[in-house]
């Protein structure tokens, strides 16, 4: 109503998105600049610049808005990262092997996963993002290490091990 969106937010404090504005679509080209922002149960209601009524708002139906990642705090905390600084890095085995690049990391409601295009193509790799997975992560060398579950290796075409 009155221009309204429902805005989910996956900052620590929720409030907190409105300081990183402008929220840009993924492929940056439209940008949004919060009016006003206020808790409504799981999710905020927020006024945008320039989306006056609700047919303006309707146009934002399931848009993903993202915030630039030069303008995301550093993290401090150790065992924290942004998806953003994960995905494109190398995954290798607890050996050095090369099995191959995080394309994504995802969170569907029971813990984050970390999706894998392997080094030999063919169908993405998803993996619980947990410290027995995954137990190194070296932003700086550029990979993760993966311990690919037992299960996996010996059923690559388990239900559920790919997409």
């Amino acid at each position: 109503m009155r221009g309204e969106v429902k805005l989910w937010t996956f900052t620590e404090d929720p409030l907190a998105v409105a300081d990183y504005t402008p929220l840009e679509t993924q492929d940056g080209k439209r940008q949004f600049e919060i009016d006003s922002l206020r808790p409504a149960g799981d999710h905020l209601v927020a006024r945008f610049a320039g989306v006056a009524d609700r047919n303006a708002a309707e146009l934002l139906r399931n848009i993903d808005l993202y915030v630039a990642r030069e303008r995301l705090p550093d993290i401090d905390a150790e065992d924290t990262w942004y998806y953003a600084d994960l995905v494109g890095l190398l995954a290798v085995s607890p050996d050095g092997e090369v099995l191959g690049t995080v394309l994504a990391l995802h969170n569907f409601g029971a813990g984050d996963v970390i999706e894998i295009q392997p080094a030999t193509g063919g169908k993405t790799l998803l993996l619980p993002f947990t410290m027995a997975v995954v137990p190194e992560v070296d932003i700086e060398g550029g990979r993760v290490v993966v311990s690919v579950p037992a299960e996996i290796i010996a059923d690559p075409d388990r239900e559920g091990s790919e997409t």
